[in-house]
């Protein structure tokens, strides 16, 4: 098998766990790691690929930051890298969408991660696997951002669209992490786990469910989406479930809720209970 999908299921990636360009990456607890894990999966630390200026909580880390650390991971041009997490994908679509800005497109999130995994029966292991250093080129692909600069000056554009992932209650304003509470002018509220069974595992729901979701909220394929959270953690899941269901101009917004709530140029609506 020379390509993956890009939502992959357990079932399909226990075929294919020997594959030679094949890494797994587990970003779970560090203890959930070490108690149980997919055979062969190395372990990363989520705050690796995160920048921090406060109040800032979500940026991208400057690009030989980058190139260190995917080259430590073992990550080379011909790897392909799935992510998987415990939560439901957040954290494994962070670092899938910070390697596609990175230039690096081969990657799937395991729908379901650990727990779709385990609950299925398949294998799991306890050894602590060690990445095998590798050379990571970086090639920077901005198609795959939104800045706060980018956002400012499309917001009145019809070809724009803005993904909310935040809970209700952020979206309203009425709870708040932020100087300022509402949402992006404009932006379409859908909570990154309403596209999750949660029933079973987590895992996506039933793709004909999700495309028509987002079709009777308003998202339109041929448009530009730009996806959104308090630090583009949730949002990254969105910006996945968004390129699984077809649409192919998506951006991730990295500063998120915390740039733009801190900002205090950014204009703000707040939507009523």
């Amino acid at each position: 098998m020379s390509q993956y999908p890009l939502i992959i299921d357990v079932q399909t990636l226990n075929d294919h766990l020997i594959d030679d360009n094949l890494l797994i990456i587990d970003l779970c607890k560090r203890e959930l790691y070490k108690a149980n894990h997919i055979p062969g999966a190395v372990h990363f630390d989520y705050g690796h690929i995160i920048k921090v200026e406060k109040p800032v909580m979500g940026l991208v880390p400057d690009d030989a930051h980058l190139q260190t650390v995917f080259s430590a991971l073992g990550i080379s041009s011909t790897t392909h890298v799935v992510a998987y997490d415990d939560e439901g994908g957040g954290k494994a679509c962070r670092l899938l969408w910070t390697l596609e800005l990175a230039g690096h497109h081969k990657v799937s999130l395991l729908n379901g991660g650990i727990f779709a995994w385990a609950n299925n029966g398949l294998p799991l292991e306890q050894h602590q696997n060690h990445p095998i250093p590798a050379s990571f080129e970086l090639y920077k692909d901005t198609s795959v951002i939104a800045t706060l600069d980018y956002l400012q000056s499309r917001l009145n554009e019809p070809e724009i669209q803005i993904l909310d992932a935040r809970s209700v209650a952020e979206y309203r304003g009425s709870k708040n992490f932020a100087q300022k509470g509402g949402h992006i002018p404009g932006a379409i509220h859908y909570e990154w786990t309403d596209a999750m069974d949660r029933n079973n595992n987590l895992c996506l729901l039933p793709m004909e469910q999700l495309q028509a979701t987002l079709a009777e909220k308003g998202f339109d394929r041929d448009k530009t989406i730009v996806t959104y959270c308090h630090s583009h953690h949730r949002s990254s899941f969105s910006y996945y479930l968004l390129k699984a269901a077809g649409f192919r101009q998506v951006k991730g917004y990295a500063g998120s809720w915390s740039e733009w709530g801190n900002h205090p140029q950014t204009p703000v609506e707040m939507a009523a209970d």
